[in-house]
């Protein structure tokens, strides 16, 4: 499934994977890995500055992510581009959510703007029989 939201016509698409070999459910480790497209539908070029992610578990925990950029950059997009990477997040139940924020600029004007990134499902697969 691949979870999109579009904002100031920058679109974020994501897509989940849990990684059975790296968890550990008896220790309360859950990790899923996602990979994320953003994509540059506006007339500027714009870059990524700052991401904002909120993990949730099914215990009501919220873990709060900030940082500059993603896995180290802070990728520029020129009009029709997009930037791919991937990253991964453990959790401690096997139901989650994760979403967020990038703090973008407009590189002409130096306008500075967040975009969503969609609010999506961690679910480890044996919680769907």
């Amino acid at each position: 499934m691949i979870y999109q939201a579009t904002t100031h016509d920058i679109t974020v698409q994501i897509e989940t994977r849990f990684e059975v070999e790296a968890s550990k459910p008896s220790q309360d480790k859950y990790l899923h890995s996602y990979f994320v497209t953003i994509i540059n539908d506006s007339s500027d070029t714009v870059q990524l500055l700052r991401r904002k992610w909120f993990i949730q578990n099914t215990r009501n925990q919220t873990k709060v992510i900030e940082g500059d950029g993603v896995i180290g950059e802070q990728p520029i997009l020129n009009p029709g581009e997009k930037h791919q990477y991937k990253s991964w997040s453990p959790i401690a139940t096997p139901i989650g959510k994760m979403y967020g924020q990038y703090k973008m600029m407009n590189v002409s004007s130096r306008e500075m703007f967040w975009v969503d990134i969609p609010k999506f499902d961690l679910i480890a697969p044996f919680k769907l029989n």
